[in-house]
């Protein structure tokens, strides 16, 4: 537990200052700042590999306050640098809660420097975009270690990816009593589904595990023969940290699978990122990204409004006279692209999370589809 006189700063590459308390790890953090706006769902935000070097800033002001349980997690580890909070509620009342917030920044061992002014912060990084930032103790000696820290982070930013994130062997996902209250209907048939782990969230496996899926989970440059052998029914692209223009080997093997087999294929997220790489389109880094649940986004067919989740810093760029890639829904935000089909190939990408938990739940309709063209798929082929 941090002692009452014990304070943490928060650097910014523009040299401002931000001044407040620190909770879990003392250990110097250095990474891009981002923000997130939802206002539940932290133990899930905070243990998300997408979130990989980089330190998230919490806009909800209370942070801490149904605790932390066995359920909720998104993955085995935590993947971020370091927490940016308002305040810390250390009283958890939640049925679920198996321990407190703090004691599980100091488990993990996540710095974390709560108690400042998070609206001016969010303002900083809306009007300047995605700032490097460093969090220490406030001790002298610190500043000048911070400064480097940010300097060489800015320098070497590139992604050292799928060494740490991906799983570095192929397993068979095991069914999980947790779905987080996402209602579904089971399968009759068994299909086999195999994801691509570039840092995929637990939630998406717990889903297609409800829906009768087999699910193969392989490692980010398992190569086309390798995933062959399981006769798959369907391929996943996951989610996952970074920029997706960096990941040339996975690129690679996603052009192989598209060019040499029918295999229904969804992308989501950094997936759908490297789907869109992968059939020619175009990547750009946002000036803050999408971070949040509360994102609406538009199904261009049928002009409904979905509310979705969000956790990306880059997004896909518009390319004219493409006629086999068709547009399916863009954000109301600011237009970008949210999803796309490639024509005659069943395979669909979709740049929010539909597996969102704890929601919003506007989006499975994208994965409902998914699993009807798996079927379809299935079908046709035993035939």
């Amino acid at each position: 537990m941090e002692k009452k006189n014990e304070k943490a700063v928060l650097l910014l590459e523009n040299n401002e200052i931000f001044k407040g308390k620190i909770a879990g790890n003392k250990k110097l953090c250095v990474g891009e700042i981002i923000f997130n706006t939802s206002i539940t769902g932290y133990q899930e935000i905070i243990t998300d590999p997408s979130y990989f070097n980089q330190i998230v800033l919490l806009t909800s002001p209370h942070i801490g306050n149904t605790g932390i349980n066995y359920e909720d997690n998104e993955s085995k580890s935590v993947y971020l640098n370091g927490l940016i909070l308002k305040d810390i509620y250390n009283n958890p009342n939640h049925y679920k809660c198996k321990k407190k917030f703090k004691n599980f920044l100091i488990k993990k061992k996540i710095i974390s420097i709560y108690d400042i002014d998070t609206r001016k912060l969010v303002k900083i990084l809306r009007n300047l975009g995605t700032q490097i930032g460093c969090i220490f103790e406030d001790k002298k000696k610190n500043y000048k270690i911070a400064k480097k820290k940010i300097l060489d982070f800015k320098n070497n930013i590139k992604l050292k990816k799928n060494k740490k994130i991906s799983t570095k062997k192929i397993y068979i996902w095991k069914k999980s009593k947790f779905i987080n209250n996402y209602n579904i209907e089971k399968n009759k048939e068994k299909l086999i589904l195999i994801v691509y782990d570039y840092g995929v969230k637990f939630n998406i496996l717990k889903i297609f595990s409800k829906y009768n899926c087999k699910i193969v989970v392989v490692p980010s440059n398992t190569k086309m023969k390798k995933i062959l052998k399981y006769n798959p029914h369907g391929i996943l692209l996951s989610n996952g940290p970074g920029n997706p223009i960096e990941y040339s080997k996975e690129i690679k093997i996603v052009k192989e699978i598209l060019s040499k087999t029918k295999i229904p294929i969804l992308g989501i997220c950094l997936g759908h990122q490297l789907l869109s790489l992968s059939v020619g389109l175009k990547i750009k880094k946002m000036k803050f990204g999408h971070h949040g649940s509360n994102h609406p986004v538009k199904e261009i067919k049928t002009n409904k409004i979905f509310i979705t989740s969000q956790n990306h810093n880059f997004s896909v760029l518009h390319k004219k006279n493409n006629k086999n890639i068709k547009i399916t829904h863009i954000s109301l935000l600011d237009n970008t692209i949210q999803g796309i089909y490639i024509k005659k190939r069943n395979v669909i990408g979709f740049q929010g999370h539909p597996e969102g938990s704890p929601g919003p739940h506007d989006a499975k309709k994208i994965l409902i589809n998914f699993l009807k063209i798996m079927k379809k798929y299935k079908k046709n082929r035993e035939k």
